[in-house]
């Protein structure tokens, strides 16, 4: 008996193993956002060469993934497209988003975004594109350090300095253009934007984009509504774009159950 109860411990942790090693793959293969042979994955993600090559088989079996080239090269297959139609349709959410987005990109002619927290990075979960499009700062999807984005202040302004500074790595607060964001300024950021609910700020060198909470019941700021114009056009039309991104995000806000902090 006691050979037996090891015997299936042992497969229990093999498969814990396999799945862990599954998602491994998605994840590098999300992030790399090209097609890879699978002993660039396995060196990528410091797994066994045939380890690897067994799961990439089940997850082409199973259409998790798809062969990209003649050369043994695979990408993410459409039947996680067809997860995340399943998701979204379920995902209130989700749903909601996409009605003020395409709201806000239609009244203001900007590209308009959803955007969330994952895995402690700003992520751009869902965009609409306005008649005036123009190069924007991240994709969907992309992660993108919280202190590089007018979101950020948004999205951490729930937590307390202490909590804030634990959740960034250090690395973070180094700016694309190569100068560094000091934390006080950033604190200060966030404090400010705690306050009204919005923050704006340039993106780039031609581009500035406006960031509006929304909050749950807890009134925690799960996500923001974000505008993106460009950078001249969001100085001098400020309140033009501030003010309808406010009430949507309000709205918003309403829907789902949160409550908007009052101003202190």
């Amino acid at each position: 008996m006691p050979p037996r109860k090891k015997t299936v411990a042992a497969e229990t942790g093999n498969r814990t193993r396999g799945i862990d090693r599954a998602f491994e793959i998605l994840d590098h293969l999300h992030e790399t956002k090209r097609p890879l042979r699978p002993n660039e994955i396995a060196i990528a993600i410091g797994a066994p060469k045939s380890t690897t090559y067994d799961i990439v088989g089940v997850l082409l079996n199973r259409g998790i993934l798809e062969p990209a080239d003649a050369d043994g090269r695979v990408f993410l297959g459409r039947r996680l497209y067809l997860f995340g139609l399943s998701h979204a349709n379920q995902f209130d959410v989700m749903r909601l988003a996409d009605g003020y987005l395409t709201r806000l990109s239609s009244e203001t002619g900007q590209t308009a975004q959803f955007c969330v927290v994952e895995n402690g990075k700003y992520v751009v979960a869902q965009m609409k594109e306005g008649e005036q499009t123009f190069r924007i700062s991240s994709g969907v999807g992309e992660p993108v350090p919280l202190p590089w984005t007018a979101s950020g202040r948004l999205l951490v302004s729930h937590l307390d300095n202490d909590a804030i500074l634990k959740a960034i790595p250090k690395e973070d607060f180094d700016l694309p253009n190569g100068r560094r964001l000091s934390e006080k300024t950033f604190l200060k950021e966030v404090g400010a934007a705690r306050v009204e609910g919005f923050h704006s700020n340039d993106s780039g060198k031609f581009t500035h984009c406006f960031a509006a909470a929304v909050y749950d019941e807890a009134r925690n700021c799960v996500a923001t509504l974000c505008l993106l114009t460009p950078r001249e056009e969001g100085h001098q039309n400020h309140r033009r774009y501030k003010q309808p991104l406010l009430d949507a995000a309000r709205d918003m806000s309403a829907r789902i159950g949160g409550t908007v902090p009052t101003k202190r």
